[in-house]
């Protein structure tokens, strides 16, 4: 049987380029599949790395800061593969088959449409728990169907990935896992986290990013608005503005930027409407979410 070809994406801003050239060489050595890997510098040329890049790995240099979601879509049809991998910077895979044991997962089930591994912290630190995308976190280890993704490192096929329309590329950064999940479940599909499969990953916070509160709350009104049905779009954007409400009531700066960016998600575009439909509605509220949470 002729090794599947893998099509791998690595987004990097030039900031970690020790943590870039490990978590390409993990792609590298990686048995029983081919991979094509690009390296997307998003305001920065790979051309320029330090350690240098390895040989045969393609570069896109992007001149200006995309976002995430626009800079992973740009590298996508630089690569060849009926499976893609979304690779982050500062991610590496410990185990050399990681690739074959995904493929081999959505080779055994034809209904799972995306993968999110069980993403740990290498240094043995506590592995933040929202990096577990269900309400109910339960052990790490236990696989389920999932409703978002931690988009660190992502594996699906091309076919489902070009069906979506790819990432959201007006998000910038924030939720666009969120998106995806659900476009993915939209097609008949389910997105899956797969305790099983493990990659590496610092423990770092998500408010690192300076307009976290603001995109936060933009991009949530912006997945109501992109992706829901009219009449649950006021019950999505509800829900979480009250557990935003409960979660950071003690901190008003936070709350203040939050507010501003959920009013920014009302009055600005958040770009091409795609409501899903009332069959995969409900095929979520019986696998455990419906989205309105």
């Amino acid at each position: 049987m002729a090794e599947a070809r893998v099509g791998v994406v690595v987004l990097t801003q030039g900031t970690r380029p020790d943590e870039l050239r490990h978590g390409i060489d993990s792609v590298l050595a990686q048995v029983g599949v081919s991979t094509d890997i690009v390296v997307v510098g998003n305001g920065w040329d790979p051309a320029t790395s330090d350690p240098p890049l390895p040989p045969g790995v393609g570069i896109l240099h992007l001149e200006e800061n995309l976002g995430i979601p626009a800079g992973r879509n740009s590298g996508v049809p630089l690569v060849e593969g009926e499976i893609l991998l979304f690779l982050d910077d500062d991610a590496s895979i410990p185990s050399f088959r990681f690739l074959a044991d995904a493929i081999a997962l959505l080779g055994r089930d034809a209904s799972v449409g995306m993968i999110q591994p069980r993403i740990v912290d290498p240094s043995g630190t506590m592995s933040p728990r929202r990096w577990i995308p269900r309400i109910r976190k339960g052990d790490p280890a236990h696989s389920s169907p999932v409703f978002s993704v931690c988009e660190a490192v992502i594996v699906m096929p091309r076919r489902v990935f070009e069906r979506t329309g790819g990432w959201a590329a007006p998000f910038f950064y924030a939720h666009e896992g969120i998106d995806l999940a659900w476009k993915v479940w939209d097609q008949g599909l389910r997105t899956w986290y797969a305790g099983e499969l493990v990659v590496n990953h610092p423990a770092v916070s998500p408010t690192r990013h300076t307009e976290y509160y603001r995109l936060n709350a933009r991009n949530r009104v912006w997945l109501a608005r992109r992706n829901l049905p009219v009449v649950l779009m006021p019950l999505y954007v509800g829900s979480w503005t009250g557990i935003q409400i409960v979660r950071w009531f003690r901190r008003p700066a936070a709350l203040k930027a939050w507010f501003g960016g959920w009013a920014e998600g009302w009055r600005s575009d958040p770009g091409e409407r795609r409501p899903i439909s009332w069959s995969t509605v409900w095929r979520m509220a019986l696998a455990g979410r419906p989205p309105i949470v």
